[in-house]
């Protein structure tokens, strides 16, 4: 990662919603597996550029969290990655360890029967 002065201007180029939050779509890099939907605001992305490691904004708790902080479950980044309209990101990190706090490798493990 840069020192993140360098990434400054492409922060302010994205579009976070009316809350500050842009979404964010965190792949395993190696395998491309998503294993999240979290919520980036300003700080949490600029932390995350900084640390090379994610930092989100919690919706449920109304503050930062290092994911991994308490579970050691922490996710380097490899690289992140606007999409065309400039309105969400994908994160691809190498994980150490499960991604759900459930303890499941992915948050997206509960598929909707028909």
């Amino acid at each position: 990662m840069t020192d993140g002065q360098e990434n400054l201007p492409i922060i302010d180029s994205l579009k976070f919603d009316a809350q500050g939050l842009i979404p964010a779509v965190v792949q395993d890099a190696a395998t491309r597996q998503v294993l999240t939907l979290a919520y980036m605001n300003r700080e949490s992305l600029q932390r995350s550029i900084e640390s090379g490691e994610t930092w989100f904004w919690s919706r449920s708790r109304q503050e930062l969290w290092h994911k991994g902080a308490t579970s050691g479950h922490t996710q380097r980044i490899v690289a992140i990655t606007a999409d065309c309209d400039a309105d969400a990101l994908v994160v691809l990190v190498e994980p150490h360890g499960p991604a759900c706090h459930t303890g499941a490798v992915t948050c997206f493990f509960r598929p909707l029967e028909s």
